[in-house]
């Protein structure tokens, strides 16, 4: 079985929780590989994506800032891609291919006394375009998308929104992604915090928190 945050964190797992909170690319949506996409080249994923957080063309998108075409130049510019506009535009659209199986399965393993929310980085392309996005709107109460409230991971600003939104103790809410970075930023605003790539990982962090009906 493959070792998740849960297991490994430093962490003591209390079952207070009162939210659990899901992002969406990488740990319920199957995601292309971005950087293979965009012809990205000269650096790991890891690296690829840890720029990617820090982008000032990501960051302006998924704020909300700024539209696709200002969001494509400056990607372009700042991963140096050999392309037109249109064709940035077309790749990143297509990143999203749609909740992996069990994705839906695993949200729905929540006891239903608890809430259930996404925590995401995204904009209105990815969210309003993304296949099966009327199935990822139908499954959470609460919809926490960076391009809507205008603050994005890991900034700690949006932790405390996120908190002061729900109206209850930090440590009651969980947090499921699959980068680490967005999960010490959890962790820093006093969140339980895991990382979990696909719905395996995050079924396993569920059981491990005693917060899954399917255990």
């Amino acid at each position: 079985m493959t070792k998740t945050g849960a297991e490994s964190s430093d962490q003591p797992i209390d079952h207070q929780i009162e939210v659990v909170l899901f992002d969406m690319g990488g740990v319920l949506i199957r995601l292309g590989n971005l950087d293979e996409e965009l012809g990205v080249t000269g650096m790991s994923s890891q690296e690829f994506w840890d720029r990617w957080l820090t982008s000032p063309a990501v960051r302006s998108l998924e704020r909300g800032s700024a539209d696709v075409d200002v969001f494509a130049d400056g990607l372009a510019e700042e991963f140096s891609l050999d392309m037109e506009r249109s064709e940035v535009i077309a790749r990143f659209t297509a990143v999203p291919r749609g909740l992996f199986p069990g994705a839906v399965e695993v949200v729905r393993s929540v006891p239903q006394h608890l809430r259930t929310g996404v925590l995401s980085n995204t904009n209105m392309v990815h969210w309003e375009n993304q296949p099966d996005n009327e199935i990822v709107r139908g499954l959470f109460k609460h919809n926490y998308v960076s391009y809507q409230i205008g603050l994005m991971k890991p900034d700690r600003e949006i932790y405390d929104y996120v908190i002061a939104d729900l109206a209850c103790e930090p440590a009651s809410i969980l947090f499921i992604d699959d980068n680490q970075m967005n999960v010490d930023g959890a962790r820093s605003a006093g969140m339980r915090s895991e990382v979990a790539k696909g719905p395996e990982q995050a079924a396993a962090v569920l059981s491990a928190y005693n917060v899954s009906t399917s255990r």
